[in-house]
């Protein structure tokens, strides 16, 4: 079974989430035998019992789906425990909400109105105690975590203390003072999980190895001193009494970049009546004032890497790179065409990039799109340059809107972690409404 399994969670299946909708449908049936007895008598809104037993199952899928678009089925080191129950409330409350914009579609309610506020106060716990019972189940069939401690002697001797006190489950495997021993000793005793004592450990093991152990089903934890925790972090989680943050290749989890693309489409169709009539009658206007070409495409690294052709409305002057050679433009360029260097100042020139967001090369809100030779260039001088490149580039960006053309690279890049590590919906709407201001008074 192994293999099948594996299968399944690498494209993003969850048994956790099969639980929840047994349980959530369970409950909703609960509710109402609590409610109407077990006459199967529920009509308190004039529907027939078969319509509650088809809308239990889509309210059901509605709360699942919400669940995987909150992080409620992302992986979690098998250390520490996390604090569910804020995140499943805040879930439950989102699927009740889309239940209630259902009847609005629909026209009907999806279980009796009453039975939905009872709803609303239990799900989150039902929530909470599935993942209790997924990690007693996890433990029970994988055995309880192999940790590895990583740091001085001091530390591992402190750590281990703890470790034996407050979680008596885990195994202390290995102690490992070098971080370039890290991955035999890991390797070698079968280990399930890394502590990493040392504040200062991570650039010994990013990118490796950090990337393989992690693709290897690996855990790695970072211990915090109150320094690091007074600079806001969000995800300390508590080990034994030890504060830890956890620590993985990529910093945006898989949902939030799913989320993110399905917002980009919608926001993209939406407004498909203002920019379509606007990018025809800008593609004329630069026919008309510049004549030759009016699109022309550049390479771009976009999301992990990966090189795309990158669209934009012409501006310069047809082979403004006789020698082939890139050149960074700059304000006063005498490249740029007269009759178009207010494109330029207002990003106007930068619409036909709508088509990559479509195409998923880009996104509406990310990371600056660079040219691969600069990027070579940049990544030698700025060390964790790459991080940038976990979501796809944008149109705009917070580093776009806070900076100018010509901030430093390093000071950009700290916008662009910065973005990934708080990315939400209303961070992108924010930066979007903060873009229309910086076009409309040409700020570059």
């Amino acid at each position: 079974m192994s293999t099948p399994l594996t299968w399944f969670w690498s494209h993003g299946f969850r048994f956790l989430g099969v639980l929840d909708f047994s349980a959530l449908y369970a409950l909703m049936i609960a509710i109402s035998f609590v409610r109407f007895g077990f006459s199967l008598d529920w009509d308190a809104d004039n529907y027939p019992l078969s319509h509650y037993v088809i809308g239990f199952s889509i309210a059901s899928a509605i709360h699942v789906t919400v669940n995987y678009f909150t992080g409620l089925y992302e992986r979690e080191p098998r250390l520490g425990r996390r604090p569910w129950l804020p995140r499943a409330i805040l879930a439950t409350a989102i699927g009740v909400s889309v239940q209630g914009l259902a009847f609005v579609v629909l026209g009907r309610y999806l279980m009796p109105r009453l039975n939905l506020a009872a709803f609303l106060a239990l799900a989150s716990f039902v929530l909470v105690f599935n993942r209790g019972v997924s990690r007693r189940l996890a433990t029970r069939r994988q055995g309880p975590p192999r940790v590895v401690l990583a740091g001085d002697e001091t530390a591992t001797e402190l750590a281990e203390r703890h470790l034996a006190v407050s979680d008596r489950d885990a195994v202390v495997a290995a102690r490992v003072a070098a971080p370039h021993r890290l991955a035999d000793t890991v390797v070698a005793h079968g280990a399930t999980d890394v502590l990493l004592l040392d504040v200062t450990a991570f650039g010994s093991v990013y990118p490796e190895p950090l990337n393989s152990l992690e693709a290897a089903g690996v855990g790695f934890l970072q211990r915090v001193s109150a320094r690091e925790t007074l600079l806001g972090l969000k995800s300390v989680r508590e080990i034994s009494g030890m504060p830890f943050v956890p620590l993985r290749s990529h910093t945006v989890p898989t949902h939030k970049v799913k989320l993110k693309r399905i917002f980009d489409l919608v926001v993209t169709a939406l407004f498909a009546p203002l920019w379509l009539p606007l990018v025809l009658g800008v593609a004329i206007y630069v026919r008309i004032a510049a004549r030759g070409p009016v699109l022309f495409r550049q390479l771009r690294v976009g999301r992990d890497g990966r090189v795309f052709d990158c669209f934009k409305f012409r501006t310069m002057v047809v082979d403004a790179e006789e020698d082939g050679r890139p050149q960074l433009a700059t304000l006063d360029d005498r490249r740029i065409v007269p009759a178009l260097r207010w494109m330029r100042s207002m990003r106007v020139d930068e619409l036909p990039q709508l088509w990559n967001v479509i195409r998923g090369e880009m996104s509406l809100v990310g990371p600056r799109p660079e040219r691969p030779e600069l990027v070579e260039d940049i990544k030698k001088r700025v060390p964790g340059y790459v991080r940038r490149n976990e979501l796809p580039p944008g149109l705009t960006g917070l580093a776009q809107v806070q900076g100018r053309y010509d901030t430093d690279a390093e000071f950009k890049l700290g916008y662009d972690i910065q973005y990934l590590v708080n990315w939400s919906i209303v961070f992108d709407v924010q930066i979007l409404l903060r873009t229309i201001w910086v076009v409309l008074s040409r700020r570059v």
